[in-house]
């Protein structure tokens, strides 16, 4: 398994290993090197013709299968399951049973042949940064930036998957410009297990702002000079990432999402907590909501949402990295909500777009018989992103 990056590989398969009691500094000895880049990446296989995605929400399972077989991908497998609420919490799961079930039946409704798949994790438990350090080949970097990464990662450096690209090689004062992803190992342990209690077999753990940058950079066709934010507005949390160039500059994870919006129907109209769930996921089908209702209800979270933008911003600043965004392009269960591009396009001055990804890849429309496309696309954001990655590629 491996963490990916624009297609590269960035953190290879967790040990099934059973815990090692021994002392960090006896572990670290006992290894002989350190888990840290290329000495990680998978060898490269035959590459498959076909990937599965499956992003696992906090309120809904996505899977989806990407056909590469063809000169353009095609998506030939797609189902969606709602989770129980509170099945997952802050990005814990706290009923592992009834996630583990939700995976199979989306599986099983998806009607995918292949138990191969590729996911994703994110929150807390993933860093992404970037960081400087002394200008060496990429050989000497595999051993300094165990080092760095103590200095910018607030885990115990022997819990961690660690892998890092050069971004710039010479950005002056003999240094170059890296790009640190870390990750919690139990937490890509737990992630694995979990798709194979589900009888699964992940191939390639990706991070959910990988994603959405791998899936714009698809449908607007490559990286960009503008500095676009990426916002991916789901039931807990609105993930932010920032790029440019194909680069990351900045990730961070704003607590705030739909959730917020089904406690506004509750207290605005009066809605018990399954009605403001239903209303909250297709809010144009409400009759007795007004747009300007609609708009009430919403201001207060996309204000929210906005405060993280700007202090997105304010980093980027001063990091020197940009001095304003260009774009931002909203996607994610609540991406599409009525009101929210409008109030931040106003807010922000900038243009704000809502991700369509099935607008710009092939489908097989039968899959869809069931679904508003056009309501379930910015839905598929992550999703899409992971699917396109192609299982056996390393570039």
């Amino acid at each position: 398994m491996c963490f990916a990056h624009r297609g590269r590989a960035l953190l290879s398969k967790p040990s099934e290993a059973t815990p090692d009691s021994r002392s960090a500094a006896a572990r670290r000895e006992a290894r002989g090197s350190p888990e840290v880049g290329a000495s990680m990446l998978p060898m490269l296989r035959k590459r498959s013709k076909s990937t599965v995605a499956l992003d696992i929400g906090s309120s809904v399972v996505k899977c989806l299968r990407v056909d590469h077989s063809s000169e353009n991908p095609l998506v030939t497998h797609f189902a969606m399951v709602d989770l129980v609420p509170e099945a997952i919490v802050d990005g814990e799961i706290m009923d592992r049973d009834m996630v583990v079930e939700a995976v199979r039946e989306c599986i099983g409704r998806a009607g995918v042949p292949e138990t191969q798949v590729v996911s994703a994790i994110g929150g807390r438990s993933v860093i992404v940064k970037k960081i400087l350090m002394d200008k060496m080949a990429a050989a000497d970097a595999q051993e300094a930036i165990l080092w760095e990464a103590e200095q910018h990662v607030p885990f115990d450096i022997d819990d961690i998957s660690l892998d890092f690209q050069i971004v710039k090689d010479d950005v002056g004062a003999d240094q170059m410009e890296i790009l640190l992803v870390a990750a919690r190992r139990d937490t890509i342990q737990s992630h694995a297990e979990l798709l194979r209690e589900a009888d699964l077999n992940p191939v390639i753990v990706d991070v959910h702002s990988f994603a959405l940058q791998n899936c714009y950079e698809e449908i607007t066709g490559g990286p960009s000079e503008e500095v676009v934010g990426l916002l991916n507005v789901g039931s807990e949390t609105t993930n932010v990432a920032i790029v440019q160039n194909g680069v990351p500059y900045f990730t961070r994870d704003l607590t705030v999402g739909t959730n917020r919006l089904v406690e506004e129907f509750q207290k605005r109209f009066g809605m018990n907590d399954d009605d403001a769930r239903q209303a909250v996921a297709n809010p144009t089908a409400q009759e007795d909501l007004t747009a300007e209702a609609l708009l009430d209800a919403v201001t207060d979270v996309a204000d929210e949402i906005s405060t993280g933008v700007e202090r997105s911003l304010s980093f980027l600043r001063t990091s020197g990295d940009a001095e304003t965004i260009d774009r931002l392009v909203l996607s994610g269960g609540g991406g599409s909500f009525p009101g929210l591009a409008d109030y931040l396009k106003e807010r922000h001055e900038i243009d704000v777009d809502v991700s369509d990804p099935l607008g710009s890849i092939e489908y097989d429309p039968e899959i869809f018989e069931d679904a508003d496309v056009e309501r379930v696309s910015p839905l598929l954001t992550v999703g899409l992103g992971l699917g396109l990655r192609k299982v056996g590629d390393k570039q």
